[in-house]
């Protein structure tokens, strides 16, 4: 597959003009340009994109006569002997031989890093001192680099100059079009060495394997919430500023951006456009799908550093990362307890306030978590999902199959600290620990008996229905 450039050479003069005025004007839109290389590329667009119609009166004939002496054997007399190469300095080719011999004697004495040129190292320095001397006279945007200028300006030419031919694509640098051109030859050669999945780009790979080391490099000097990505910690500090400019039209509720509001919609319409495949499941999100479609797989790329555990979503490890810290950093107001997740507190508190905003449509009973409802729903569909892999027993409940397997393995996980003695189910082990503290907590409304467990409650209850029924 060939694919097209239809691009000017960056220029060589430099990216920061004395004069800032827009000099250079389209005679056919009237747009104004700070530089000729700039229009010359912009007029494309009016004359077709990669053709050079109308545009030879902008260009002059003496610069392709310099390009071919240039290129002239006679005036470039030192040749590589690796790759036959010819330089019209000594110097050039002294530079260019280190590619072939890998030397790299300059330095960066910040991190340590090798480069073959000094030039490279000058433009590696900007990393560590932040300079951006090339700033983009349109916007106002600034860059380390020339050539990340350059690219940068067709963003405001309008130009996309990288066609593919499978499928009309374009794009503004020719990387990109090679990145692109992957997917359609299925092409998947960046593999991860921790879950072995791949990747057409190496930049997707670098972002994926953040996955795994749990790195969140970009923290917000406001709150301290740590980001893995410098756009998602932007974003973020537009919400610490109150800059939420696109809104619902439904509900007011504001966003940082018009994909945010798009997603927000489908509350409003009950649009769920992803679909499971394995079971018809529907999502409104992508993300959503995602994470659930591991439930299927079994997979769990988030893995704890600390101790090696693995989490099927980010959340999972976030809230697990806690339980090595200690931090709890959400706090009841009610009761003054404390928790390490606000989601966690928001269950707790509903305790407090009485909320059940789940109720059942067969039976009219309510609840205060959608997952209680759920399992409540099993009871009237006779449902069963969970099943045992040693005696295929099923249950309504996945912790009711937890705890029915331990009478395979023999795990004993509750064990009393006065005794000694080791119990499966925690039910048990709270009604043993009442022997040794004397707890009766159920009470009998007629006689005000007290009992340690609530079955003793009710087998003494009966003693008073008996009762009730000879006196009729």
């Amino acid at each position: 597959m060939k694919c097209r450039k239809r691009l000017d050479p960056p220029s060589d003069t430099s990216s920061t003009p004395k004069n800032h005025q827009k000099s250079h004007e389209c005679s056919k839109c009237g747009k104004s340009f700070a530089r000729r290389s700039l229009l010359l590329t912009h007029r494309k667009v009016h004359v077709g994109s990669g053709s050079s119609e109308g545009l030879e009166g902008e260009k002059s004939n003496s610069g392709n006569e310099a390009k071919g002496l240039r290129s002239s054997p006679r005036l470039k007399p030192y040749k590589c002997e690796d790759c036959d190469l010819r330089f019209g300095q000594k110097s050039d080719l002294l530079t260019h031989q280190k590619i072939h011999t890998g030397e790299k004697p300059y330095q960066c004495l910040e991190c340590g890093k090798f480069f073959g040129r000094n030039g490279t190292l000058r433009i590696h320095k900007r990393i560590h001192t932040g300079e951006k001397p090339y700033k983009c006279w349109q916007c106002g945007k600034c860059f380390a680099q020339n050539s990340s200028l350059w690219i940068h300006e067709k963003i405001h030419v309008g130009i996309k100059s990288y066609k593919c031919f499978e499928c009309g694509k374009c794009f503004i640098q020719s990387s990109s079009l090679r990145s692109h051109q992957k997917t359609h030859r299925g092409e998947k050669n960046e593999k991860c060495l921790e879950c072995g999945k791949c990747f057409s780009r190496k930049s997707t790979l670098v972002v994926h394997q953040k996955v795994h080391t749990g790195e969140r490099p970009y923290e917000c000097p406001e709150c301290e919430k740590r980001f893995v990505y410098s756009y998602e910690l932007q974003s973020h500090q537009n919400w610490h500023k109150g800059d939420l400019p696109h809104k619902c039209g439904e509900c007011g509720k504001s966003f940082l951006t018009p994909t945010h509001v798009q997603i927000h919609q489908r509350i409003h319409t009950g649009e769920k456009p992803y679909k499971c495949g394995e079971c018809g499941k529907c999502f409104s999100q992508k993300q959503h799908l995602g994470r659930h479609q591991r439930f299927h797989t079994g997979e769990k790329p988030y893995k704890c550093v600390e101790c090696g555990k693995c989490f099927g979503d980010k959340r999972g490890l976030q809230s697990h990362h806690k339980t090595h810290t200690g931090e709890k950093p959400h706090q009841c107001i009610d009761c003054g307890r404390f928790y390490s997740t606000s989601s966690a507190l928001r269950t707790h508190v509903k305790i407090h306030t009485g909320e059940k905003n789940y109720k059942c449509l067969d039976c009219g009973r309510t609840f205060a978590y959608s997952s209680c409802l759920r399992s409540h729903s099993r009871i009237h569909t006779g449902e069963k999902p969970h099943k045992c892999a040693e005696c295929d027993k099923c249950f309504a409940r996945k912790d009711t199959l937890v705890m029915h397997q331990r009478i395979h393995t023999g795990e004993k996980p509750y064990k009393c600290l006065e005794c000694g003695k080791c119990f499966a189910h925690p039910s048990t082990f709270r009604m043993h620990t009442q022997n040794h503290t004397g707890e009766q907590p159920y009470k009998c409304t007629e006689c005000e008996k007290s009992f340690p467990s609530k079955s003793k409650l009710r087998r003494h209850q009966k003693v008073h229905s008996r009762d009730k029924s000879f006196q009729l």
